[in-house]
């Protein structure tokens, strides 16, 4: 069977991740459905096939009848959906635990074996981080209805629309000072978004081992402060680091987490206790990009083609004017 005659579901594709994978995808001659809450606000992913290859429809995890059709007749699937803090009924239960089960549960039952799950380094059963718990039973519902799936776990993710830089740079164009949580020791192996969507394509392609877990990271580990200052050099900005404990970090995420935006939680904090990279088991076990074949991209390659717009005065902006 051709790639052409080949039919994809990917819930939460129009997403950060979900637009990488559309585009890898849809140039290796796959007919892609996106399932996303809201197929209107999904047009920007036309332009990334031909005409007629790539089909958004409505699908919604907390309603299983519009899980099962999204997953009607199609060969594959791909659940990218995930959220970074809670809101209404958009719960880490219900979206990363409940969410994940229905969507492999009804792929199950429609008797598709070829399934990837995006879920994230830290995800843990007894975590605690809600974030990560769930996570982790998102995991779990998804091997116990498919144990043919593919687990990727990556670090945190890094690319134009990304939730890590971009944050940062933001609150660096108005704050005086970025904040190092727990003394910013903290751990991340940056991981770039087309690097991901490589890995999803290659476990659609069978490139990867079933019922496995794979962990991705880039090829740097750096810590927080080290992101922060590089931020900070990127963007030409003079800014303080100013250490901030992880009790007196959870206090303040208590108050922002309830305002617009919510810039920083509890569950995030708790989150950042925790090193963000590739475990020695995956490194060992090829559980790993290299171990799909695909070489990582540096952040440092990536970032500033992006984040040059936070600059005081754009890309032309010389460190020197430094703001």
């Amino acid at each position: 069977m051709t790639h052409g005659s080949r039919l994809v579901t990917i819930f939460g594709g129009s997403g950060f991740v979900g637009r990488h994978l559309v585009r890898a995808l849809a140039r290796e001659g796959w007919r892609i459905r996106v399932a996303v809450r809201r197929p209107d606000l999904a047009g920007h992913l036309q332009p990334l096939g031909a005409v007629g290859q790539i089909h958004a429809v409505q699908a919604n995890l907390r309603y299983r009848d519009s899980v099962t059709r999204a997953v009607q007749g199609a060969d594959a699937v791909v659940n990218l959906v995930g959220i970074l803090a809670e809101s209404g009924r958009q719960s880490f239960g219900a979206v990363q635990a409940q969410g994940a089960r229905a969507v492999a549960e009804e792929a199950a039952k429609a008797g598709i074996t070829r399934f990837v799950q995006l879920s994230a380094i830290g995800a843990d059963a007894a975590s605690a981080a809600a974030y990560a718990r769930s996570k982790a039973q998102g995991e779990a519902f998804v091997m116990a209805a498919i144990p043919e799936a593919v687990i990727l776990r990556p670090s945190i993710v890094f690319g134009p629309e990304d939730q890590f830089f971009n944050r940062f740079a933001r609150m660096a164009q108005f704050l005086p000072f970025l904040p190092l949580i727990g003394g910013g020791e903290t751990r991340f192996q940056p991981v770039y978004v087309a690097d991901v969507a490589a890995a999803a394509a290659k476990a659609l392609d069978g490139g990867a081992r079933a019922g496995t877990t794979y962990e991705l990271g880039g090829p740097d580990i750096r810590s927080f402060r080290a992101l922060l200052e590089y931020i900070l050099a990127v963007t030409h900005r003079r800014r303080l680091l100013v250490p901030l404990p992880f009790p007196l970090a959870r206090l303040q995420a208590s108050v922002l987490e309830v305002l617009p935006g919510k810039m920083l939680t509890v569950d995030q904090v708790t989150m950042l206790e925790t090193d963000n990279v590739v475990s020695a088991a995956a490194e060992a076990e090829g559980r790993t990009l290299a171990g799909l074949g695909i070489t990582p991209s540096s952040f440092e390659a990536i970032v500033p083609t992006y984040l040059y717009s936070f600059r005081p005065h754009g890309q032309f902006d010389r460190p020197e004017s430094a703001g």
